[in-house]
């Protein structure tokens, strides 16, 4: 091939990958407020393409039917039960009236009697007025998020489809695109699923159990709408760092200025050692079970995410950051001479366990110190 058929190849090549790139942000710009309903179907295909196969290939079921099935199947037991409570949250909200002054005024009931016991002022009626309008904003936000979770319910339904339907080819062409070599393709595609699952799998299941353990201390404790704030406090599990505490802490406070000092003190304890204890253990033990993240990923990763992503970045936030982590590591282990680094972030025994062709990490090393020591 002459040098200006090569040249001419070349500047084609890069007119379209120009162009790949431009129209791809032109649709992401337009395509924002959608992004929650392809990483929602994104997910969910990671989960269920397993059981698509299976219809597939085990019980003969045509691709279009078994897609059909399959999206049904998440529609009932996953996004309805989901949207469903998320009206819950928003009709039991919107039934709450917010009284600034009473609020206000049982507020400095409390802290006039608490600073009439220490000598000094603790806050002022000025530092308390926003308060009240927390209700009203979070009202405000709660609306908006439900009106865009319905919306990308419709598209997660519609791309999952056509994702189960033609999922040979969608793997065929997200692999092919990869600009890595085989075994490092594999490990690559083996660490998303594993981060995925531990996040979509671990997550809820940790809130539940969070959920359930909250629900019986505020019947316990005697807190008025206890089914929805337990429903709350599931859900702030996924809040990194504060956690469930943004839910009880506040409830077992309002116990103490209603004046019902054994349940107030009996709830925060309760929160601190049985609500806490269970965050702390479940948390641990169901990532260990599905995959070992290291605490610091899942907790930077979704700071990242929701930003970003919005609820889904409780997933796709940690799996940002362990990509990143991830090909740094590649890096490493092909580029850097000695690095004892491994092309891995997660730590699963599996994951450890799986034979990938062309992989060996020990072959690897010692086939670099002989042609160190040959060069030598």
């Amino acid at each position: 091939m002459s040098v200006e058929l090569v040249k001419n190849s070349q500047k084609y090549r890069n007119i379209l990958i120009g162009l790949i790139i431009l129209l791809g942000l032109i649709i992401f710009r337009y395509t924002r407020p959608y992004m929650s309903g392809f990483l929602g179907a994104a997910t969910l295909y990671i989960l269920v393409v397993d059981q698509h196969r299976y219809l597939i290939q085990k019980l003969n079921f045509k691709k279009g039917l078994s897609a059909i099935l399959i999206v049904l199947i998440v529609l009932i037991f996953i996004l309805i039960p989901l949207t469903g409570i998320a009206f819950l949250v928003i009709d039991t909200f919107s039934s709450i009236t917010i009284d600034p002054e009473v609020i206000l005024g049982q507020i400095n009931d409390f802290i006039n009697s608490l600073e009439a016991k220490l000598g000094f002022n603790i806050f002022t009626p000025e530092n308390l007025s926003a308060l009240p309008r927390a209700g009203t904003n979070i009202l405000q936000i709660l609306g908006n998020s439900i009106y865009s979770f319905i919306i990308n319910v419709v598209v997660i339904l519609f791309v999952l489809y056509y994702m189960l339907y033609s999922n040979e080819e969608f793997e065929k062409a997200i692999t092919e695109i990869l600009p890595f070599k085989d075994e490092n393709k594999e490990i690559l595609i083996d660490e998303t699923k594993l981060i995925i699952q531990a996040n979509a799998i671990g997550i809820p299941l940790m809130a539940i159990l969070q959920g359930l353990f909250a629900y019986m201390g505020y019947l316990l404790f005697g807190v008025n709408s206890a089914l929805l704030y337990a429903i709350l406090t599931a859900f702030a599990t996924i809040l990194p760092l504060v956690g469930t505490m943004i839910i009880w802490v506040p409830l077992g406070i309002g116990l103490l200025i209603g004046g019902d000092l054994v349940n107030g003190i009996g709830l925060i304890i309760y929160g601190l050692f049985i609500i806490g204890g269970v965050d702390n253990v479940a948390r641990f033990l169901l990532q260990k079970k599905l995959a070992d993240i290291h605490p610091l990923i899942t907790v930077f990763g979704v700071l990242i995410g929701i930003p970003i992503f919005g609820f889904w970045g409780v997933i796709f936030g940690p799996l940002l950051l362990s990509l990143f982590i991830l090909f740094f590591n590649m890096y490493r282990h092909e580029y850097v001479p000695g690095s004892k680094a491994e092309a891995r972030v997660t730590t699963r025994l599996k994951a450890k366990k799986m034979k990938i062709p062309g992989y060996n990490p020990a072959k690897t090393k010692k086939k670099q110190k002989k042609n160190e020591v040959q060069s030598e």
